[in-house]
């Protein structure tokens, strides 16, 4: 049985933020100063949910994990690899894909909660698709 309770609940104002520097060599212009709260993660440590925030400076950042992200408070000018730019907001939802470069410019100071989630290994990706589509019955001559 899982040790983890069934329901973790907190305000995000009331967790703890540590330090989680950027990489030097990402930052482009400013000293952005950036912290994280973990607020929960699954067993398998697959997913992670945190409140993160940043003061003004602008950089790229690198995405290891697919990320989820809700803008709680602040804004952030976000330009995409393929050069498509968005500015995100106070409610404001924003997918991030795993293995992605994007460029983050915050003129004040953005806070979000950030939902991240790591990718299957590329066969067990298939093999999970697989028994989607035969559930679905897409495959049901099979």
């Amino acid at each position: 049985m899982d040790a983890q309770p069934p329901v973790i609940a907190a305000h995000g104002d009331h967790l703890a933020l540590r330090a989680a520097p950027i990489n030097p060599e990402w930052i482009i212009r400013g000293t952005p100063l950036a912290r994280i709260g973990e607020h929960s993660q699954s067993a398998d440590e697959a997913s992670l949910t945190a409140v993160w925030d940043c003061t003004a400076g602008e950089f790229r950042w690198f995405f290891g994990w697919d990320e989820t992200v809700v803008i709680q408070e602040g804004e952030v000018h976000v330009t995409a690899e393929d050069g498509s730019q968005r500015l995100l907001k106070a409610g404001d939802i924003a997918y991030f894909r795993r293995g992605t470069w994007s460029t983050w410019r915050v003129d004040t100071y953005v806070r979000k909660i950030a939902f991240l989630r790591k990718p299957f290994p590329g066969p067990l990706a298939t093999l999970y698709r697989i028994r989607n589509a035969l559930r679905r019955g897409k495959y049901s001559a099979l």
